[in-house]
């Protein structure tokens, strides 16, 4: 049985969360955005009401030694909002060491312009989508 419902991402930051989300076969991870927490939850919520949610993905924040990064508390707090605010979806955590520089890269590689390459919440955006489709690339294919 196929399994249509989303799966969101979230790159956790101070200011603003980047937000991304599966396509109905959790194959492909797509940019939505980046928000405020207030504007994140309402995003949710919207994304909630046109189709089911099946799972999160978070953001963990580890060094490039693997120790746990600065934000790690941060990012525990959110994971209990979300799961408060949302209970019943699980929450998966997953390692975004390099997801900046590597949304940075893929926006240059895309050909993006350096003006729009420096607004934060594309990267953030980008940032959630590379976590995410890391998650669904060690999926199993049940399709």
């Amino acid at each position: 049985m196929v399994n249509y419902s989303r799966i969101l991402a979230f790159d956790v930051g101070q200011k603003r969360t980047g937000l991304a989300q599966s396509d109905p076969m959790h194959i492909i991870a797509s940019p939505i955005g980046a928000f405020g927490e207030r504007d994140l939850f309402e995003k949710v919520n919207e994304i909630a009401a046109r189709n089911p949610l099946g799972h999160f993905v978070v953001g963990w924040p580890v060094g490039q030694n693997g120790q746990l990064g600065s934000s790690t508390q941060m990012v525990e707090q959110f994971v209990k909002r979300l799961k408060s605010r949302f209970p019943g979806i699980p929450v998966t955590l997953v390692d975004e060491r390099f997801t900046s520089v590597m949304a940075k890269q893929q926006m240059i590689d895309s050909g993006m312009k350096k003006k729009k390459r420096q607004q934060k919440g594309i990267v953030d955006a980008t940032a959630a989508c590379i976590i995410l489709q890391e998650f669904l690339d060690q999926q199993p294919n049940t399709r």
